[in-house]
């Protein structure tokens, strides 16, 4: 490994929220070293928003920045978020729902309890073991409350957040624009690589051209870069990850108010999403194409949200998997073009922030082959926890169940 300084200049291909965390991201860290970044958009292709939700590494994202929760969260329909309800992901009775809650030091005190409670049921001993009440952010979302302690609370609660991921990836672009990122609309038709292989520069269909020492590749599903231009493999998840399509659509909130949390209901073939942020509650079905066709989704997802036959919805094509390496010769690719595991867990942008920083490190360091090593073990860790949770189900109604 040869160590080297940070690149002079740096190129991000495409917008969004990983774009421009990315890009935020890197000026936090070397723009003191005069590393130029800019990026590149096009107004004319949209951006397509699957996920409304995070883990707790968010916040430690914003925390970094310097940017508050009160600077952000109103601007992006922001709400908290303590976990993940799952509802209907098993039909023994008093085990219909869970709730996956976000860690607190407070649940120290109880796991213990919790553990030794499955190990004996596992046992064949009759002990409560659910987990809902050995958690206190299970308690926080079920009573409606927010996962701020005062300031004289004495153990750490994480939380993560619902958001509008399109109105994140405005703030975040005028944030980093203040900042000294550049910011380029231009429609890119063509990628030149070098004589070595490595990326020369980007050409928009104008004719403008763009060079630069690095390029990171946030292009979404197109993959411009990293599988267009530099022919990187992309390996499919769809023999563990069934799951290839969604459709979408909003709701007013609820009359009770929301709950600091992500529902996901099991449905016949897939699951669907309830997300509240403060304008409006975003839904969203995650189903195998193998198992229910889009019209027959669109039908069951209107029926759950209680919405008329006739209420517009849009549908998404996903693909599950990762490209073999993310870092190729002088091109990083990450969000989309990266590779993608479905919303179940909200691990999108975690992986964003994962591959951003380590990539940094590494980069200076001269790592490449354990950058994308580390990577691609993230990814599949991440796809085995996913699958951990349709294997451990207890729900056989459907085929697809």
């Amino acid at each position: 490994m040869t160590a080297q300084p940070p690149p002079r200049s740096v190129i991000i291909l495409g917008g969004g929220t990983a774009g421009w965390m990315a890009a935020n991201l890197l000026q936090h860290r070397w723009g003191a070293s005069d590393t130029k970044v800019t990026l590149i958009e096009s107004k004319d292709i949209g951006i397509i928003g699957v996920g409304e939700g995070s883990t707790p590494q968010l916040k430690v994202f914003f925390d970094k920045l310097g940017m508050s929760e009160a600077e952000w969260m109103p601007r992006c329909n922001a709400t908290y978020k303590a976990g993940i309800e799952f509802v209907g992901w098993s039909d023994r009775p008093g085990h219909e729902r869970y709730f996956h809650p976000f860690p607190t030091q407070v649940d120290g005190h109880t796991e213990a309890a919790f553990f030794y409670a499955t190990r004996a049921r596992r046992a064949g001993r009759d002990l409560f073991a659910h987990p809902d009440p050995f958690y206190l952010a299970t308690r926080i979302a079920r009573e409606r409350r927010a996962p701020l302690a005062p300031a004289n609370f004495p153990f750490l609660v994480s939380y993560g957040y619902h958001f509008d991921a399109y109105l994140v990836g405005a703030t975040l672009r005028e944030f980093a624009v203040a900042r000294g990122v550049e910011h380029v609309e231009a429609t890119i038709a063509q990628v030149d690589l070098a004589g070595n292989g490595d990326v020369a520069a980007l050409v928009a269909d104008d004719g403008r051209r763009f060079e630069a020492d690095l390029f990171l590749d946030a292009s979404g599903f197109r993959a411009t870069i990293i599988e267009g231009a530099l022919k990187e493999p992309h390996l499919p998840f769809g023999d563990n990850l069934f799951n290839d399509r969604a459709v979408v659509t909003p709701t007013p909130l609820p009359a009770d108010g929301a709950q600091a949390c992500t529902r996901a209901t099991a449905a016949s073939a897939g699951w669907i999403w309830h997300i509240p942020l403060t304008n409006r509650a975003g839904n969203g079905y995650v189903y195998s194409s193998r198992y229910i066709d889009p019209d027959d989704a669109a039908a069951e997802l209107r029926r759950h949200c209680g919405l008329p036959e006739d209420t517009e919805v849009r549908h998404l094509q996903m693909k599950c998997g990762r490209v073999e390496r993310s870092w190729v010769r002088n091109c990083l690719a990450i969000g989309l073009s990266q590779g993608f595991l479905e919303p179940l867990e909200a691990t999108a942008l975690h992986i964003v922030l994962a591959t951003v920083e380590s990539f940094v490190d590494a980069y200076e360091k001269g790592d490449r082959d354990g950058f994308n090593a580390a990577i691609a073990r993230r990814y599949e860790g991440i796809r085995d926890y996913i699958v951990c949770h349709y294997r451990t189900s207890l729900r056989n109604d459907t085929q697809y169940w």
